[in-house]
Order: structure tokens, then sequence, then C-alpha cells
């Protein structure tokens, strides 16, 4: 497995460990999570493979991961989008939040996440390890189905979600 960068709420590191043991642990730890627009206006949202130890078959923002120990945002961000969904965009940085979440068999997400937004218009390969379905969603639809159905949707897509209509995040002004 993986390490992921334990920090405290500055964001400044503090260690490192293994991601089944943080997420076992709660410790909060460095993440990222990407948002991929169409020049529609439409969130490119990916389904977990359902090996995943967490959130399987969850829907969930089009890329969700952590850095590396010692690896830059900017690194990561585009590493995990090219191993996950097969393309690469350029990414502007939004904001960052911290949460802390139960999500499921034990396992609670305490992350320090940085949202990240991009436009692509081209070719999807996702790896199928990784994603077991996408799909280009409208914000307004998939505001009324989480609402609906908000067990088909992990927590940290949730919240972000509500920030951006909280804030009145406009994609198409940022990206």
């Amino acid at each position: 497995m993986v390490d992921v960068v334990l920090v405290n709420k500055q964001n400044r590191m503090v260690g490192a460990i293994e991601k089944f043991k943080a997420h076992k642990k709660g410790l909060l730890h460095r993440a990222f999570s990407i948002f991929v627009f169409n020049d529609r206006g439409e969130l490119l949202l990916q389904q977990r493979a359902l090996g995943k130890y967490h959130s399987p078959g969850l829907w969930t923002n089009t890329v969700c991961s952590h850095p590396k120990p010692y690896e830059k945002y900017k690194t990561a961000v585009h590493r995990r989008l090219k191993e996950e969904m097969g393309f690469d965009t350029k990414l502007k940085k939004i904001y960052c939040f911290i949460y802390k979440e139960d999500v499921g068999k034990g396992l609670i997400e305490h992350e320090y996440d940085c949202v990240f937004l991009g436009r692509f218009n081209g070719s999807i390969k996702p790896n199928s390890r990784e994603v077991k379905a996408y799909r280009w969603a409208k914000l307004s639809w998939l505001r009324k189905d989480i609402k609906k159905n908000p067990q088909k949707y992990t927590p940290w897509f949730k919240i972000i979600i509500k920030e951006f209509f909280s804030r009145k995040i406009n994609p198409a002004n940022l990206i």
C-alpha cells in the first residue's frame, strides 16, 4: 500500500503513514479532489471500482486521491488524473478544506482536501481497477439526485458539491 502525508490543520507535514492505517485511525492527511468539466458545463463523475477498500461503487468527482510524501500537489493531481481517467488537462486549485467522515467498515476519512478544477472535452480511458463507470452530469441534475439518493455518493463529494452551491461557484468562470 501507499503512504499518505500526515498534516496538521495548517497543512504542514507531520509524518507519513500507510494509507489504510490513516483511514483506520482517522488521522488527518493530505488529499485532493479533481472536478473536470466539459464545454457544456457538465461534470465528469466516476463510479468507484467495486474493489476499492472503502466507498466501492459510489459516485464521486472525477478523481480523488492523495499526494505521496514529498510530492507536490501539482505533480500528484496530474499523475492521478492520467492514472485513473487516462487523460490530462490544465488544473487550477480553488480552495482547501478539512473534513472528517465515517466511510464504513470501521474507516474514517479525515482529510485536508484541496479542490482542483479543469476542463476537458476529449477521449476518456478509465482504469478499471479504479473506476467502474463514468458519466457527464449537469450540476442542476446532480444537486437533485444527491438530495434524492445521497447513499449513491461519497461523503467528501457531497460536501464539496454543497460548497459549490453555497459559494455560488461557477466552474466556467474559474477554468
